[in-house]
């Protein structure tokens, strides 16, 4: 096992307070409470008001974060956001919220891998601190998908909320706290099973993208579920060989909150019982790449994580990408 170059310390969210449950959702489109649960695991999800901007929300999440690390804003050298629905498109939501929460000393961009982009976030930060080029950086997950939700569809509306969650990613201290190993993968090829397909400069905003729905988020479902199941499997066993560790040494795992049948095949997998999986996708439905940040501050603000913790991450997203980290508290 690798010395950790870098840890995690200190844990922030935000979830909007308006609650769309599946009931809520009954009265909009062809679905029900039972078809989603049965289907999904998801009972509800949070919807962010138009006050309520990835900004605002994400100012909120980092300065819990940097609350409980102990960390003062001005030493904060950068901020990397995680997000595949910014509040614009330019400049990055990272700079967005650097300028929110008054981080003036902070490099601030975005990581776009969707559903990933948190653990691809984390990854890149380890890399800065290994290289010295940061000390203290404020690794975000923000989503806003209900903006890019077409609520026409029922494959895709059910499944979507909004929140962010953040982390500080600093050096590590001890030797064996922090960044145990971390796995990395895409395939492009792959991108039409879950993807926008316009609104980018290929085919710009319309009357007739809004009215065909080609705005919105639009996934392959059968398909997207077998390649999460298989992806998601994949990166935790290359992520845990690479720790050298088995799932017995696995304290935690927090997977991505995308559908509970995933998760499930995933823990089965892991031979790992559920009681050691966390789940909170019955509450927030998927938030994509703010959902494992999001369940991390709770599992720190619950006492599931306490020092010495191990835990594995995991997520899979649109591009496609998934990827692991496992982490020592």
């Amino acid at each position: 096992m690798k010395r950790p170059i870098a840890e995690l310390i200190g844990t922030g969210r935000y979830l909007p307070d308006k609650v769309l449950s599946n009931a809520d959702l009954e009265k909009m489109v062809d679905t029900s409470d039972q078809w989603i649960l049965d289907r999904t695991g998801i009972r509800e999800r949070r919807v962010a008001s138009a006050e309520e901007t990835l900004a605002c929300m994400g100012k909120v999440a980092c300065e819990q974060a940097l609350e409980s690390a102990g960390v003062d804003v001005a030493d904060v050298d950068v901020l990397l956001t995680a997000t595949a629905s910014p509040d614009r498109l330019l400049p990055s939501q990272a700079c967005d919220i650097q300028a929110t929460l008054g981080a003036v000393n902070a490099a601030a961009f975005d990581v776009i891998a969707a559903c990933s982009g948190f653990i691809y976030g984390l990854t890149v930060a380890e890399g800065m601190v290994s290289s010295g080029q940061a000390k203290n950086i404020l690794v975000v997950g923000a989503e806003r998908l209900t903006a890019i939700t077409n609520y026409k569809d029922r494959a895709t509306c059910i499944l979507l909320g909004d929140g962010v969650g953040a982390t500080l990613v600093r050096p590590a201290r001890n030797g064996t706290r922090g960044i145990l190993s971390s796995y990395l993968k895409t395939d492009g090829r792959l991108a039409n099973l879950l993807y926008r397909p316009g609104g980018g400069s290929v085919h710009p905003p319309s009357e007739e993208m809004l009215a065909d729905g080609s705005y919105f988020l639009t996934m392959a479902g059968r398909e997207t579920f077998k390649h999460a199941v298989r992806s998601m499997s994949d990166a935790c066993d290359q992520a845990m060989a690479r720790a050298g560790l088995s799932g017995d040494d696995i304290d935690l795992l927090i997977p991505h909150q995308a559908n509970l049948r995933i998760i499930e095949a995933t823990a089965k997998h892991m031979g790992m019982p559920l009681d050691k999986v966390y789940v909170n996708i019955d509450r927030y439905g998927n938030t994509s790449a703010a959902s494992i940040p999001i369940a991390l501050d709770e599992c720190v603000r619950e006492g599931r994580v306490t020092e010495g913790t191990t835990i594995l991450m995991v997520a899979f997203g649109g591009g496609l990408t998934w990827g692991a980290v496992v982490v020592r508290w």
